[in-house]
């Protein structure tokens, strides 16, 4: 009870200003009762503006995103790292994201398609629905009439043929070019230039079309250069030209695989006419190449640095450059410069490089570990699949991702992926409409034989949806009373 004085106090204010409300005593209570009283709240999405994802697991909004409209707002790089097991909906993310970025008018895309099923790639389906050709490249079918991609083209710059020629080497020997190796590489380059430019023929540093009449440069002129080098070359440097001839008998050997080995075919001839790189999707199908031979990131040096010269173009067109098995570009330190350089490059020119790896332990730990930081560094998009527990805390540490994001990555079920959008992670379940279903799925071979009928298929779909949500929201409640209960408010 008050004392006298205090109550002629409160008599004569509430006799000034009104009634004095009633003074009640605090209660102790923990966050985890007291948040009843709170509306519910979810974290900030990506905006409106671009293609849909599917919707975010613990609010129900639609989740949206596009690195052509956040880049320089909330994105310092448009660049896209997808992770996780086989079998939990990378392959269906990639092709449901690139048919609904096709539907801008502005945007192309070239994927290189690393898998395959009944002989061809996985994204033969889709090619064929947007009436595309593939371009099939395949050491057995080169020799007659398949596909050639030649690292001389004259569409290619004088420095980027030799660059490109020291990578296919370094990544072939598995190991860098000492400095005789890589003068008598050069010096051979250059004579090969050299002749074919007297008949109109060579790179040059500005050309950015193909030159008229005679033929391309081709391997062939740079092994038979490096067996016979000019002695104009050997004069030049003041060494004996036997010396010039040793030094590039070990390149010769490496490149002769390419012309006259086991990779003849694709890459000893000029460039095939008639692919169409005006075409809005445009697809390499390398489901034919062996994906643990030294072929594999030699082929994607090649296809790589070819597109930086004759795709990459400054005319306003958003481009997306998407690569499965991935970790054959970030895992090798010479493919990976190469890669640096393109998106860096490409980034000022509307350039976006989505990267697809199963396990980031596969390159961190690699040789390519520093080439390997740089590119992930440069993937300011990052979307993790359900991971086992140990791969998953191995790649909390390296992307930098919350304890709860790491907690919750072994539970994720197929279709549900947590995405880290420059620091904004959200858990998102990916969304296929009925159209895009035949499309993207291709595990025929282990499906068919097990088919349900659709609406016994769809109910059994729609309810493992319900309960991934369900155990992805308890898992998130959970979290949060473990981490508040020890918390108080007054």
């Amino acid at each position: 009870m008050l004392d006298p004085l205090g109550a002629l106090t409160d008599a004569f204010t509430s006799f000034l200003f009104g009634k004095v409300e009633t003074t009640r005593l605090p209660v102790r209570t923990s966050t985890g009762q007291a948040q009843a009283v709170y509306l519910p709240t979810a974290a900030p999405g990506l905006g409106d503006s671009g293609v849909i994802i599917g919707r975010e697991v613990y609010s129900g909004k639609g989740y949206i995103y596009d690195p052509f409209q956040l880049y320089g707002q909330q994105l310092p790089a448009p660049h896209w790292l997808v992770l996780g097991e086989s079998g939990n909906g990378k392959s269906a993310l990639e092709k449901t994201y690139v048919l609904r970025q096709l539907r801008f008018r502005d945007r192309q895309v070239v994927v290189l398609d690393a898998q395959g099923e009944d002989g061809v790639g996985e994204w033969n389906l889709i090619a064929q629905e947007l009436g595309i050709t593939p371009i099939r490249l395949d050491p057995t079918a080169a020799l007659n009439g398949g596909i050639r991609l030649n690292p001389l083209d004259p569409s290619i710059t004088t420095t980027g043929q030799l660059a490109l020629l020291r990578t296919i080497i370094e990544v072939a020997m598995g190991h860098g070019l000492d400095e005789r190796s890589g003068f008598a590489l050069k010096v051979a380059h250059a004579a090969v230039l050299s002749e074919h430019e007297e008949h109109g023929e060579g790179a040059r540093e500005d050309a950015d079309v193909r030159p008229r009449g005679g033929r391309q440069p081709v391997l062939t002129d740079i092994v038979e250069q490096l067996r016979h080098p000019e002695p104009a070359s050997a004069e030049a440097m003041n060494v004996d030209i036997d010396d010039v001839r040793a030094w590039g008998l070990d390149v010769a050997l490496v490149l002769d695989r390419l012309v006259d080995g086991d990779l003849r075919g694709m890459f000893d001839g000029p460039t095939t006419a008639g692919i169409d790189l005006d075409a809005p999707l445009i697809v390499f199908d390398l489901s034919h190449i062996d994906r643990n031979s030294i072929a594999m990131p030699i082929l994607m040096a090649i296809v790589g640095v070819w597109l930086e010269h004759t795709w990459i173009r400054p005319d306003r067109k958003k481009r997306i450059f998407l690569v499965e098995e991935a970790w054959h570009i970030i895992n090798s330190p010479f493919v990976a410069q190469l890669f640096q350089r393109l998106l860096k490059f490409g980034r000022r020119l509307g350039l976006s490089f989505v990267a697809v790896v199963h396990h980031l332990s596969d390159v961190v730990d690699g040789a390519a570990a520093k080439e390997a930081a740089a590119i992930l560094k440069m993937a300011s998009t990052r979307t993790i699949y359900a991971q086992k527990a140990d791969e998953a805390r191995a790649t909390g540490r390296v992307l930098g991702l919350p304890r709860w994001a790491v907690e919750i990555i072994p539970t994720l079920t197929p279709g549900i992926a947590v995405w880290d959008v420059n620091g904004n992670v959200q858990v998102v379940k990916h969304l296929i409409t009925e159209a895009e279903r035949p499309l993207v799925y291709t595990d025929r071979a282990m499906t068919e034989s097990s088919a349900l009928p659709t609406d016994e298929a769809r109910a059994i779909s729609l309810a493992a949806d319900a309960e991934a949500e369900a155990r992805a929201e308890a898992i998130a409640m959970e979290r949060q009373l473990r981490d508040e209960s020890s918390e108080t408010v007054a």
